[in-house]
């Protein structure tokens, strides 16, 4: 295999050299604990990057930094947004709101709720993945403390009215979460402007390190602390701070800041160009999701008549070309995708999608070299298939 074509950002990303060469002091030299900052100088510049690291969260979301709480990424960030807030609200009420497309860090940990008493409502989305407001807005009582609803789908990559939803939260006095993880970096995301209460994300997600995230969680949020011990982080999530991941998502936070915009409008322009091109070269190809501006810049997911995902991912990979199915947490399982469900795709049709994922290393020149390659398998797949007719 003489190169690879990396095509899976939305399951993960490379760390960029510039966020690697910051954490690299880290491991080694400035090791120490900045629990102990009040004793050691060591652990006083550990300690200082560390906030210096929270500060460039806060601004990338323009939060605060005393409200940006350290996690081990999304899926905690979501459990901890979730059930903190349940449990610090029960008395108010017990009813929590979110959509049946929500990555299942969400999904899982409200139905685990259920066991404790809480009643969820799921609102509905269109063909496209996309939730109404208006919808939100009938579903909400006086019993209901919290809504959550993504902002943009990590599979079909559906931009939800996210601000509009957020201003109904507000209005009728009930708290709003949102899953950031696939937006943060690469969309301009401001937790005032678009009405949010807490916000999850993963510094993975956009060129940091693996096992370290945030929770926005604006002042005053009433929420449970989900880990006891020391008190690190306020008090909110105890445990020893993992120092050389902080520094590297704050690092990843910051390059994020300034470069977001580039980023996009460059990885745009590649979705767009390949889109055209596949659905031109290949007959039975369909999008899922929207088109355009409403849609995540760097995600492509499609339906394949005729083939099966696998077969097609597998040889693509021996090509150099690497690509997905669908949602990264749930590799492995033979399952359809809960979204492309909820959004009705056909069940002859589950199995058939693959997502591409761009990046900002990704060269337009490599388009044609894909798309062959896909044009290619596809055709073989077909020949050989009992279902294809076309």
């Amino acid at each position: 295999m003489s190169r690879i074509i990396y095509l899976d950002h939305a399951a993960t990303t490379p760390v960029d050299k510039r966020v690697f060469e910051k954490m690299k002091p880290y491991f080694t030299e400035l090791f120490a604990n900045p629990a102990t900052r009040w004793t050691s100088s060591i652990s006083k510049k550990v300690d200082e990057a560390v906030e210096e690291a929270r500060k460039n969260v806060a601004v990338l979301i323009n939060a605060l930094p005393e409200e940006i709480v350290f996690t081990s990424g999304g899926t905690e960030s979501d459990n901890a947004a979730l059930k903190g807030v349940a449990f610090a609200n029960k008395d108010k009420g017990n009813e929590i709101i979110t959509t049946p497309t929500e990555h299942e860090a969400v999904l899982k940990s409200v139905e685990s709720l259920q066991d404790f008493g809480f009643v969820i409502k799921y609102v509905p989305v269109d063909r496209k993945g996309f939730v109404d407001p208006d919808d939100v807005k009938k579903l909400i009582t006086s019993k209901t403390i919290l809504v959550s609803v993504i902002h943009a789908n990590n599979e079909i990559g559906t931009i939800e009215p996210v601000r509009e939803i957020g201003a109904i939260c507000k209005e009728r006095n009930v708290l709003f979460h949102t899953d950031a993880v696939q937006t943060i970096a690469h969309l301009p995301v401001d937790v005032e402007q678009m009405n949010i209460d807490l916000l999850s994300l993963s510094s993975h997600k956009f060129y940091g390190p693996k096992g370290v995230g945030a929770l926005y969680i604006r002042k005053d949020v009433p929420i449970v602390p989900y880990m006891n011990g020391g008190g690190q982080e306020r008090g909110f999530r105890s445990g020893t701070l993992n120092t050389t991941g902080i520094i590297g998502l704050g690092e990843a936070a910051k390059l994020g800041k300034k470069e977001q915009k580039q980023r996009e409008n460059s990885i745009a322009e590649f979705r767009d160009i390949f889109l055209a091109k596949i659905l031109e070269e290949i007959p039975a190809v369909y999008l899922n999701g929207p088109e355009g501006d409403r849609r995540l810049p760097g995600n492509i997911s499609i339906i394949i008549q005729g083939i099966r995902n696998e077969p097609l991912l597998v040889a693509l990979n021996e090509k150099g070309i690497i690509a997905g199915g669908g949602s990264a947490c749930s590799a492995g399982k033979k399952n359809p995708s809960h979204v492309l469900q909820a959004i009705g795709v056909p069940e002859e049709d589950l199995f058939s999608v693959i997502r591409i994922t761009i990046g900002k290393d990704n060269k337009k020149e490599d388009i044609d070299f894909i798309v062959e390659n896909i044009k290619e398998t596809t055709n073989q797949l077909r020949a050989l298939s009992p279902f294809w007719e076309g």
